[in-house]
């Protein structure tokens, strides 16, 4: 059983930065492939950055591709979502997620665990 814990939320301007950070206890962290979703209010949770076991394989949502950076460290057991550029659309509550697949995944039901989310809101 992994749990996961995501902080780093809060409210910026358009154009600024945030980096969220996702804890993870139990399990081998190395193991799992760890996702990032987001779910805007009124909206279904979608997909925003994948990244394999190792950390050499990252996978984007295109709306993020350049701006969104995700990282992972095994060592410290902490995947990351650095997010520069934001625009009021990114708003959501971001979610971290872990897989046990071999390779990253953009479906939300592919994924086992789950965080509580942090909320991101970006104002113009």
């Amino acid at each position: 059983q992994v749990q996961l814990v995501e902080s780093g939320g809060g409210l910026v301007q358009a154009g600024g930065s945030l980096r969220l950070s996702c804890a993870a206890s139990g399990g081998t962290f190395s193991n799992y492939v760890m996702g990032w979703f987001r779910q805007a209010p009124g909206k279904e949770r979608e997909f925003v950055a994948a990244i394999s076991r190792s950390g050499i394989s990252p996978y984007y949502e295109e709306s993020v591709q350049g701006r969104f950076t995700i990282s992972r460290d095994n060592a410290k057991r902490t995947t990351y979502l650095q997010m520069n550029s934001l625009k009021p659309e990114d708003t959501a509550v971001y979610y971290c997620a872990a897989d046990r697949a071999l390779r990253p995944g953009v479906v939300v039901r592919e994924y086992d665990y789950w965080g509580q989310g942090t909320q991101v809101t970006v104002s113009s």
